[in-house]
């Protein structure tokens, strides 16, 4: 089956044709800004009418949250005038054919697990570590969206009780700790300010400010991969993301994990997708939904 896979992020939209993993006919506009939510339906009825009569179902990985069709947030201000907004039926009126709906994040976990033994992993997650902190959790192998979509929100666990208020209101999210973000929010306040990427480069000198900054966030990390690998049993961990990926990161938050006792641990990896995750896992998971129906 060929799928029309959408990726709506805060800046830009993806679309292509998906089938088998195979990406076709890709492109990628800016996400409206401006009148969002009547200049979103134009966007995605231009979108679903450019690919008409190619398609056997629609699959969109999201930025926020998918509360039964409407795109929401834990912080509604993120998604500007997107908030509320009716995702689904916006796309169905242009279109008979069957739609799924996914967080951009969890769909990043159905594209990373294709690469997993599922017999040996039947358990697993999902952790991107950017300008959030997000994440997706499969157990026996299948993907956890939860009633409300909100499953895989990890990034809005508890991090440090005395910590920064996060976007979502509560004090001390990981996100608010460990997020490219919270990285920068701190920098900000050095004598000489700079970028997270920035911060990275000064961390590979060993710029002691950089490194506490950086040993903080890979510390909250670590933390919850262990709440996931023993509240879950987890066996799998891939980590993405740009803060995740960034040189130096992983092997941090992997020396923090062994420091603590062998229940807590569980394999890491680094994520192999990187800009299309979202098209192939959005695609992959409506696929099999659409097959077990």
């Amino acid at each position: 089956m060929r799928c029309l896979a959408l990726d709506i992020g805060g800046t830009k939209i993806a679309a292509a044709l998906v089938e088998n993993n195979q990406i076709q006919q890709r492109q990628q506009i800016g996400t409206p800004q401006d009148d969002a939510a009547n200049a979103m339906h134009d966007a995605l009825a231009q979108l679903v009418q450019q690919y008409a009569g190619q398609f056997d179902y629609v699959a969109v990985a999201s930025t926020g949250i998918i509360n039964h069709g409407i795109l929401t947030a834990l912080n509604p201000k993120n998604l500007g005038g997107l908030a509320e907004f009716p995702l689904k039926e916006s796309i169905a009126r242009h279109t008979n054919k069957p739609i799924f709906l996914l967080n951009d994040v969890q769909a990043a976990a159905c594209a990373e697990y294709q690469g997993v033994n599922a017999q040996e992993v039947p358990n697993f997650a999902f952790i991107t570590v950017s300008t959030g902190v997000g994440g997706g959790i499969i157990l026996n192998g299948e993907l956890q969206t939860g009633a409300n979509g909100v499953v895989g929100h990890i990034g809005h666990t508890l991090a440090d009780p005395q910590g920064e208020i996060c976007g979502c209101g509560r004090r001390g999210c990981v996100e608010a700790v460990a997020a490219g973000r919270a990285i920068e929010r701190v920098a900000q306040t050095w004598d000489n300010p700079c970028s997270p990427k920035e911060v990275f480069e000064r961390f590979r000198k060993n710029d002691e400010k950089a490194t506490a900054l950086i040993q903080r966030s890979a510390q909250a990390i670590a933390n919850l991969i262990a709440d996931l690998v023993i509240s879950l049993d987890i066996q799998q961990v891939v980590v993405g993301g740009s803060v995740g990926l960034a040189e130096g990161y992983l092997p941090l938050v992997e020396q923090y994990l062994h420091q603590m006792p062998h229940f807590y641990h569980c394999k890491l990896s680094a994520a192999k997708y990187a800009g299309d995750a979202g098209l192939i896992g959005a695609a992959y998971w409506g696929g099999q939904t659409l097959i077990n129906a």
